[in-house]
């Protein structure tokens, strides 16, 4: 197989030490807001819905953006320094808008890098390695979401479970992706400009009816998977130590990390459709196993099963909508896809909470698994006109 341009890997490692930041202090922040700031788990929800709301929303435009100057890096670059210098914001909070106003800052980072950064992944890949290039991306993010929980437990034990010093190990990591994005990822020559703002009406109509498609059944898909939080909580429901509940986060994201590659691999090799299904089809079976089978057993079971989900439909709807959306209009399709995603996500983690709150966890997981098999359905029916794989030779 031809290997993958460099900048797809440093792109990956970039993603990588990012996710390492973040989900050192992730791991450990819904269980900070719950015990030492005394947030219920309803505005753990809201606030989780929110910022990726945000991010979603920041997307869109600088998608957009990128695609108007013609150039994406300086984008990408920004959303992650910005990112950067929101970390040391979470161990300087000492309320709970203290804590809401850092997340908030560095989702609109991460909003700021999205689209632009997907869109430069499609712009350096050939249309028959596309999936693979998302899938080790994915795979490389993802890695960053298991090594920085499993950073965060060694640090808990280190420092007596200090959670406040565990975020502030979390700054470096981010600092150093922000100068790898400044060193080693460039912008592609000859991306056209459109001669329209890209997100005036007949520019957006140009976007095709399957790329709408996809949207559609990723918005169904979105409000199945409700904030990863709501299973941080769960864990801790059932009886697992504060000191090790980055453990569920390393579980989930180890299995989502060694799926995604291969999975893109294989999207390059078969139909798109079977593999998007047995992916929301995994979803349901996870969602079931944690409302329904008790114990650590159920827990484990549950989180490989969701992180299973994970690696077999994050990069392949990336891929998808990359395939859809016409070169010139890459950064807007990738922020109108996830600006209608964080709004889904803003919904299932708002009415996970409240479920939650009300008749306890089985039932929001529940509501999660009937939200998966509707997306299921939407991927069968619309995949018999608008999900039918091309070809690379295409």
């Amino acid at each position: 197989m031809k290997r993958l341009p460099a900048g797809i890997w440093a792109l990956g490692l970039v993603s990588l030490l990012m996710d390492v930041s973040s989900e050192m202090i992730h791991a450990l922040l819904p269980v900070y807001l719950v015990t030492a700031l005394g947030a219920s788990t309803l505005a753990v929800g809201v606030i989780e819905g929110i910022a990726e709301a945000t991010a979603a929303i920041g997307k869109v435009f600088s998608g957009a953006l990128s695609d108007w100057l013609g150039r994406r890096k300086f984008l990408v670059a920004l959303g992650y320094g910005l990112a950067a210098l929101t970390k040391p914001m979470f161990p300087l909070a000492t309320s709970l808008g203290g804590v809401v106003a850092a997340r908030f800052i560095d989702r609109i980072g991460k909003g700021i890098r999205g689209a632009p950064r997907d869109a430069l992944i499609a712009d350096m890949t050939p249309q028959a390695q596309r999936g693979a290039a998302f899938g080790l991306r994915q795979s490389l993010d993802t890695a960053g979401a298991f090594i920085g929980p499993a950073l965060a437990i060694a640090l808990m034990w280190l420092t007596a479970d200090d959670i406040r010093a565990v975020f502030w190990m979390a700054v470096l990591p981010a600092f150093a992706a922000f100068a790898l994005v400044l060193l080693a990822v460039r912008d592609v020559p000859g991306t056209r400009k459109p001669a329209r703002l890209p997100l005036v009406r007949a520019e957006l109509a140009r976007l095709p009816p399957l790329y709408w498609a996809v949207v559609a059944v990723s918005a169904v898909f979105t409000l199945a998977r409700f904030s990863e939080a709501f299973l941080v909580l769960r864990a801790q429901e059932l009886g697992v130590a504060t000191a090790l509940i980055p453990l569920v986060l390393v579980a989930l994201n180890l299995v989502f990390s060694l799926s995604s590659y291969p999975v893109g691999v294989l999207a390059d090799r078969v139909d798109r459709r079977a593999l998007l299904g047995t992916g929301l089809a995994l979803l349901v079976l996870a969602d079931l196993v944690l409302a329904r089978v008790g114990g650590m057993a159920g827990l484990w079971l549950g989180l490989g099963l969701w992180g299973l989900h994970m690696g077999m439909t994050q990069g392949l709807l990336a891929t998808l909508v990359a395939d859809a959306a016409p070169a010139e209009l890459r950064g807007t399709a990738f922020g109108v896809f996830n600006l209608v995603g964080g709004g889904a996500l803003l919904a299932a983690s708002m009415i996970a909470g409240a479920l939650w709150q009300a008749f306890g966890s089985s039932t929001t997981f529940l509501a999660g698994a009937g939200f998966a098999a509707l997306a299921l359905l939407a991927t069968l029916v619309l995949s018999l006109s608008f999900l039918r794989r091309q070809s690379p030779e295409a």
